[in-house]
């Protein structure tokens, strides 16, 4: 790590607490560069003086440093897995379902899992908590408005049955939007609630570092009912789950033992 680099590194986690070195440094540092050249600055030490300086400015990197590339129903035959398996099986023992979407970015995992869910018995979950560390991208998905690109993959019957044409854009049925709870969490940080029968993270551990993804396989596990689920991203399989107390169920979703 150069020592540009570092400094902000300390910078950060002493103003935000968000551990940057937790995340792979060359991702990072790309990602972080193209942001400080593009407001005019040179390095590092000059970014974190204007971060100090300007709110708005650490509200945009804290939007630039998390990774909010999500769409509806994302690898649609995992979900249909979901629908199909998993959720039967967690249902014939809980009724009603705790359910997490982590890293949920702008809102659309989060969404999918009510549509999906709303398919069960009325009161077969309660309200899904859905968190994130991004506050802009927090804030949009409060607002359920989005592009036509992040509804490819969504079963034609959803979409009429949940979403209305606005413009060029789509919105959430405040139906969905009133079963998901958004808050604020650094999932490397904070502590995790506990009892959950299903959390869902996908599509972000691919950006940490080995030990953080391995310290975070341990906190969900934790964080998961004896039986629970938890459902990660194409590219996330995990390779030795019986290390966190998990078991493979299906294909990128493992039980807690």
């Amino acid at each position: 790590m150069s020592n540009d680099y570092t400094g902000f590194v300390t910078y950060i986690k002493s103003k935000t607490g968000i551990d940057l070195s937790l995340y792979k440094e060359a991702q990072m540092k790309r990602r972080l560069t193209s942001l400080y050249e593009k407001k005019g600055f040179y390095s590092f030490t000059d970014f974190s003086s204007a971060l100090s300086a300007k709110h708005e400015l650490m509200d945009e990197f804290l939007d630039r440093m998390t990774i909010n590339v999500s769409e509806f129903y994302r690898n649609q035959k995992r979900w249909e897995v979901l629908e199909q398996q998993i959720l039967p099986q967690l249902l014939k023992k809980h009724k009603p379902l705790k359910v997490w979407s982590a890293a949920c970015s702008t809102g659309e995992e989060p969404y999918s899992l009510a549509m999906v869910l709303n398919k069960f018995q009325k009161g077969s979950f309660t309200k899904i908590l859905a968190t994130d560390l991004d506050k802009i991208a927090l804030e949009k998905a409060k607002i359920g408005l989005y592009a036509e690109r992040a509804l490819a993959e969504v079963p034609v019957d959803v979409k009429q049955k949940f979403f209305t044409k606005q413009g060029s854009f789509f919105k959430v049925s405040d139906q969905i939007k009133n079963d998901v709870t958004f808050k604020q969490q650094n999932l490397l940080n904070d502590r995790f609630d506990s009892g959950f029968d299903l959390i869902v993270c996908r599509n972000v551990m691919i950006y940490f570092t080995e030990e953080a993804k391995e310290e975070l396989y341990h906190k969900f596990s934790k964080a998961l009912k004896p039986g629970g689920v938890l459902f990660v991203g194409s590219t996330e399989q995990i390779f030795n789950p019986g290390k966190y107390g998990l078991e493979s169920a299906e294909t990128f979703f493992y039980r807690k033992i």
